[in-house]
């Protein structure tokens, strides 16, 4: 299994959109990138913790999922799009997920 450094983390905090909302932890992005030296290390145990055992917590795979609109007549609900707001420390997590799996792609074609 791929090891999650905390500098790795701590990186990937302080890149969070701020702009973005929060997931239904009610942690909003902003607080993640502000505290990123704080949460790094805590963050990359949970994170190797997670890989290491093949799950993540249920918060993280809890949504909020809200219709946007798209276009054409508001009253047709055909013209909005689902849009799932998740935990901003899950898609971190997903983060490093999306790298492994890159990796993996690349160097086994």
């Amino acid at each position: 299994p791929p090891v999650i450094q905390e500098e790795s983390v701590k990186d990937l905090l302080c890149h969070l959109d701020i702009h973005k909302p929060m997931g239904l932890d009610g942690i909003h992005p902003r607080v993640l990138r502000e505290l990123a030296e704080a949460l790094a290390k805590p963050l990359s145990i949970i994170y190797q913790k997670s890989w290491s055992i093949r799950e993540v917590p249920d918060d993280w795979r809890l949504a909020n999922v809200m219709p946007i609109y798209k276009k054409g007549w508001k009253e047709d609900l055909g013209n909005y799009r689902p849009v799932s707001l998740t935990s901003v420390s899950g898609k971190v997590m997903e983060q490093f997920i999306l790298r492994v799996l890159t990796w993996h792609v690349q160097n086994n074609q």
